[in-house]
């Protein structure tokens, strides 16, 4: 069985591990003594969260230990505080202490919201994160960013709390759709245009090979993001400096997610995101035409979306002023110079921030 250890260093230090049939390690990953753990999951995998208790009930060397299925609402409904409580009540009732652990089972919004009920019950306990969507194991699950969506816009509630492990087992993205997998590939994406050219190169060699979750060039495209997301995170685990390189394409994809209501997929927001980031990198002269013309290819090549409704543009301002990647009241960029250069753009002039989004805007 061929796995790959991608370790993120530092203070809170743990190790990602990706491997096909590989759920068996999420027993061990937890710390030795953990007497109950809470499962958190998605309605679409409860049966197979059934399974993964009775295999953390199974692999204890330890004593028996108690496993607890919370069943929280599908992708980002259920990234709210209400369901947040709902947790820390089923651990308040079942006695859990700072010694237990929770493990979040499922797509990225469901291991925000594991890793924020783990950050806050009892000021911290271990959490191990086994994501099943390939958004989830690229991004969400790595990083130690937790959080909740409010009204106001997405994650501006949360905390920074490092996994004790992340299990990234393939196999669990096997039943993924193919709108699903695309969807989550945007990121991986990202990851090419600010660190790993290589990504960009998979994907225009076959995107249909680099989105199918059962070859070669998805699992090595995969390790690239992860890696290069280790290597960030290891540097810089609360964004104040070199993290913030992650957050390309993120502040038009999130005021696209929440002028939505979150019925868009965060990697299809995001993909918009990037090219209006691409093209606001041009507009300022700091990024080639064929640089961004090359985003717009590789995106659409992929089928992710490349425009939103033009007449949006007063209200995803309004949001991304409001956004968490502002400071002092002024709006940041992540912006690029080249492929894999990336940089700041600070308080840009609206008019600029306007003609960027006339590139994608229909």
């Amino acid at each position: 069985m061929s796995t790959t250890t991608i370790s993120v260093t530092g203070t809170d230090a743990y190790d990602i591990t990706i491997g096909r049939g590989i759920l068996d390690r999420v027993s061990a990953a937890l710390a030795p003594g953990v007497r109950k753990v809470l499962v958190v999951h998605p309605p679409t995998l409860a049966s197979r969260a059934a399974e993964l208790r009775d295999r953390l009930l199974a692999d204890t060397a330890d004593g028996p230990r108690e496993v607890l299925l919370a069943e929280i609402p599908d992708a980002e409904q259920g990234k709210r505080i209400e369901v947040a409580a709902f947790c820390w009540q089923v651990m308040g009732q079942a006695d859990f202490t700072r010694s237990d652990a929770v493990v979040g089972y499922g797509g990225g919004a469901v291991t925000d919201l594991a890793g924020f009920v783990a950050a806050t019950w009892l000021r911290g306990v271990q959490v191990v994160q086994v994501p099943t969507t390939v958004l989830g194991l690229v991004d969400a699950a790595v990083g130690g960013k937790t959080g909740v969506n409010t009204a106001e816009g997405k994650n501006l509630v949360g905390a920074f709390w490092a996994p004790r492990a992340v299990i990234g087992d393939l196999d669990e993205l096997s039943s993924l759709s193919a709108n699903e997998a695309t969807a989550g590939y945007a990121e991986v994406v990202k990851a090419g245009f600010i660190w790993a050219p290589e990504i960009l190169d998979i994907v225009e060699a076959d995107p249909a090979r680099a989105v199918d979750t059962s070859t070669d060039e998805f699992r090595r495209a995969v390790e690239l993001a992860i890696d290069m997301k280790a290597r960030v995170v290891s540097d810089d685990f609360r964004e104040s400096g070199l993290r913030e390189i992650l957050n390309y394409g993120h502040t038009l994809g999130h005021a696209i997610e929440h002028a939505e209501r979150y019925r868009w997929r965060h990697g299809a927001a995001i993909s918009v995101g990037m090219l209006y980031a691409a093209e606001l990198s041009r507009l300022a002269g700091r990024l080639s035409d064929a640089a961004a013309e090359r985003h717009r290819t590789i995106l659409e090549s992929l089928g992710l979306p490349t425009t939103y409704r033009a007449g949006a543009w007063p209200q995803l301002l309004a949001t991304m002023q409001r956004d968490k990647k502002s400071r002092g009241g002024m709006l940041r960029f992540i912006l690029l110079d080249d492929i894999a250069k990336p940089t700041v753009l600070q308080a840009p002039d609206e008019s600029l921030l306007f003609a960027a989004y006339q590139e994608v805007g229909a």
